[in-house]
């Protein structure tokens, strides 16, 4: 344990922690930089109060793997979880979750939304909590509103078939705290404001902004449609794409974002997931601001992360599920009491690995041996700390992208490979892969990639 971190070692002076995520938000918020145009008041200003991390990647591209991870504290090449359907509980029934190990030690432990990939039992059990507030869909809302009222499904978006309920985006006519995530924030602000006997652990699980993308309708007047600009993204950008990754990006040029392009809703999509952004930012500045009028404020651990990215035609699809920087990247801000001083920006590469142990740290919690995520402690204490680590994330069994703070290497499971410099080519627009004067690079940066390995019993 790092120098310091011993003072909260007893149950009566242990932090709290308010852990808060959110869906398939990329690097588009105002801190980030990642987009001009968004309107992130409240993310940007928790990331002033703390460390916001540049350099920060999800260790999966997909939301069951991602979380199954950070909430674990295994890797996906550790427990074999690589899609939405495995139930890590059936897997590893014992292991000792993030919420479970805080549980065991004295901590009041509640849940709201999407933390898990589902809420229900196998995905999320219910006996890592004391208490959980179910996620709510917006999409379910929608469709049990036109079906009470005897309509059928409708639409916003302007498209001759809907593959499936959740591509679609449009306003809502709701007021903020009447949507599926609004509904959430507000159960845990409730929370917020009880007497608490004990330190907490509590996750807020926002779904915004997954598709669809649906917000009350004063998010999309920030955005009128007449200044919505698309990403970048050249037409011949996979011509130097080895195989491997030329199916990913063909997968992502499935007819429905063909037909998202062909009829015109690309700009549309964008303007509904700026939309979402907003209204997620607006209810984390709800929480903000009932932790800072709360008892509770001067002795909380904040933190705010993502799942992972999204494109939006970068790289010619419109998806996750993949190992460039689009879909990689994510926010990561932390706020530690004591710790963390305010306006802090962290450039060293990092996956969100790092949450579980190094929340088990500051919180003064016995040490986990097995988790496999760094304890970045040292950069929330000084974010120029000298840093040797790199970002992992594992896309499938045995294809993984190695992010340091110059290089993007990506190893496919069939040897195919990619290498940008993100110092001449931040949009990972040429491949240099296959350039013999960066074999070295190459050589250095695949020293990390992970093996698969075998997690059956959580016996420390």
């Amino acid at each position: 344990m790092l120098a310091g971190t011993c003072a909260w070692g007893t149950s009566e002076n242990r932090p709290n922690v308010l852990f808060i995520c959110t869906d398939d938000l990329n690097d588009w918020v105002g801190c980030l930089g990642g987009r001009s145009d968004i309107k992130t008041p409240n993310i940007d200003r928790l990331a002033q109060r703390g460390v916001l991390f540049t350099n920060a990647h999800c260790p999966a591209p997909l939301c069951s793997p991602c979380r199954t991870a950070i909430m674990t504290g295994l890797r996906p090449s550790t427990t074999g979880i690589h899609n939405n359907n495995a139930v890590w509980a059936k897997k590893i029934p014992d292991w000792v979750t993030l919420p479970r190990h805080f549980k065991n030690n004295g901590y009041h432990v509640a849940g709201a939304g999407k933390i898990y990939h589902h809420t229900p039992k196998g995905f999320n059990p219910r006996d890592q909590w004391h208490e959980y507030f179910d996620l709510i869909p917006d999409q379910g809302t929608q469709a049990a509103h036109v079906k009470h009222l005897g309509l059928d499904r409708e639409y916003f978006s302007d498209m001759p078939e809907h593959p499936n309920g959740s591509w679609d985006w449009g306003p809502f006519q709701k007021d903020d705290y009447e949507m599926g995530d609004g509904r959430a924030v507000k159960w845990a602000i409730d929370l917020l404001r009880r007497k608490q006997d004990k330190p907490f652990f509590l996750a807020v699980g926002l779904f915004q902004p997954h598709l669809p993308f649906y917000a009350p309708a004063k998010y999309f007047d920030r955005y009128p449609a007449e200044t919505v600009a698309l990403p970048a993204a050249p037409q011949d950008d996979l011509d130097d794409l080895p195989p491997a990754a030329a199916k990913i990006a063909q997968a992502g040029r499935d007819k429905r974002f063909k037909m998202v392009v062909e009829c015109g809703e690309l700009r549309p999509a964008v303007r509904g997931y700026l939309s979402s952004i907003s209204h997620a930012d607006t209810l984390v500045g709800g929480l903000l601001k009932a932790l800072d009028e709360s008892p509770y404020a001067d002795n909380t651990i904040i933190v705010f992360w993502s799942d992972h990215g999204y494109h939006f035609g970068e790289k010619q699809r419109m998806a996750k599920r993949s190992l460039w920087e689009r879909a990689t990247r994510v926010p990561l801000i932390m706020v530690a009491p004591g710790i963390t001083k305010p306006g802090g920006r962290c450039s060293r590469p990092v996956d969100l690995m790092a949450l579980y142990p190094t929340l088990v740290d500051l919180c003064g919690l016995p040490p986990r041996k097995k988790i496999e995520g760094d304890n970045i402690t040292a950069l929330l204490r000084d974010p120029d700390a000298q840093w040797d680590r790199v970002a992992i994330t594992t896309h499938s069994q045995g294809s993984h992208s190695i992010r340091d703070q110059r290089w993007r290497y990506i190893h496919y499971v069939n040897g195919d490979e990619e290498l940008y410099d993100h110092d001449t080519d931040p949009n990972e627009w040429i491949n240099l892969a296959e350039r013999p004067e960066y074999a070295s690079v190459k050589k250095k940066l695949s020293r990390w990639l992970p093996r698969e390995g075998d997690a059956k019993d959580d016996n420390e």
